[in-house]
């Protein structure tokens, strides 16, 4: 007798802003399958909270009216996706759009960074880079602790141009010319 493999249940955009299993699991939606989040590791909370502040600061700097949020925002890349992305860089009319609603944006937001952790290569390497580009988001960070290195995708007719950083070279971000960051002081936060 051959066993057969339950199909999972497919959801909705609306299904998923509103799911609740009653913990505080976080999920993503990739054609309508939820994939669960796992908890961060303690380098990955560090680099998120590192670069969260440099922004911040740079935001400030330069009198910008934008923001910088943690994985909390969500980023729609399609009807049957939504993305939790490490760290957001959105304007003051983004925040205004998902103002009393769901933090889930439906415009790209300006940059958008995914840390790597083991389970998450494959998304943030190949799926990823993919939705974010369809969706039209300018600047995507693959911070990858793994392997020593930060990725800065420049979003080129449709496609990602892929510079990488490693050791003491500094990071070149269209979105923070004058920011000064160094890969190392990244993966080392």
């Amino acid at each position: 007798m051959s066993t057969t493999k339950p199909v999972e249940r497919l959801y909705t955009f609306k299904e998923y802003l509103t799911y609740d299993d009653g913990t505080d699991k976080r999920y993503e939606l990739e054609d309508g399958v939820l994939l669960e989040m796992p908890p961060a590791s303690d380098l990955h909370e560090a680099i998120i909270t590192f670069l969260l502040i440099r922004f911040y600061l740079e935001i400030q700097r330069l009198g910008l009216d934008w923001q910088v949020r943690p994985s909390g925002t969500g980023v729609r890349t399609s009807v049957k996706k939504s993305r939790l992305p490490d760290l957001i860089v959105m304007t003051e009319e983004q925040r205004q759009s998902i103002q009393g609603k769901w933090a889930v944006l439906e415009l790209p937001p300006l940059l958008t960074i995914e840390v790597v952790s083991t389970e998450s290569v494959k998304r943030d390497y190949q799926r990823k880079p993919l939705e974010y580009a369809a969706f039209s988001i300018p600047e995507y960070w693959i911070v990858d602790p793994l392997e020593a290195k930060v990725t800065v995708c420049l979003l080129n007719q449709g496609r990602y141009n892929q510079t990488v950083f490693t050791g003491n070279q500094q990071i070149y971000s269209p979105t923070f010319p004058e920011l000064a960051l160094t890969a190392q002081q990244v993966l080392t936060a």
